[in-house]
């Protein structure tokens, strides 16, 4: 099983997905989104070029990037659920971090997209190190 391919095709549906949201949707990103948006977006690159030209080192260049970006999608998704209070978000002017765009049943929200995004390429990348290892 090719588990790069994988994190490389999880990244890519990230990033078309924000996109869509933003440029089809025309739905506009608060500073969190933006965030998790500067920790996916370099990814797909990164994997791309690890599938073009294979490097034991995928592990050391992207965990970095998906632990952060999946720091900022907790933090996003505690603050759209109301554990963490408005008054701790970054979102001081434009549009406001718990602002909900998307709500389906009830608990399928942007952010929770972002967090699975990154928990489904933390996952592959642990199995990928196992294996290398």
């Amino acid at each position: 099983m090719n588990f790069i391919f994988l994190a490389f095709l999880t990244s890519l549906v990230a990033t078309l997905g924000s996109l869509f949201f933003s440029e089809i949707m025309y739905f506009v990103p608060c500073s969190l989104c933006w965030y998790q948006r500067i920790f996916m977006y370099p990814l797909v690159l990164i994997f791309l070029l690890n599938l073009l030209y294979p490097d034991n080192n995928i592990f050391k260049y992207s965990f970095p990037l998906v632990i952060v970006g999946m720091g900022i999608a907790i933090y996003h998704n505690l603050l759209i659920v109301g554990i963490i209070p408005e008054t701790l978000s970054p979102c001081v002017s434009g549009v406001p971090c718990s602002v909900d765009y998307l709500n389906y049943f009830g608990f399928i929200t942007i952010p929770l997209l972002s967090f699975v995004a990154f928990f489904i390429i933390f996952i592959l990348l642990v199995a990928y190190k196992k294996r290398v290892s």
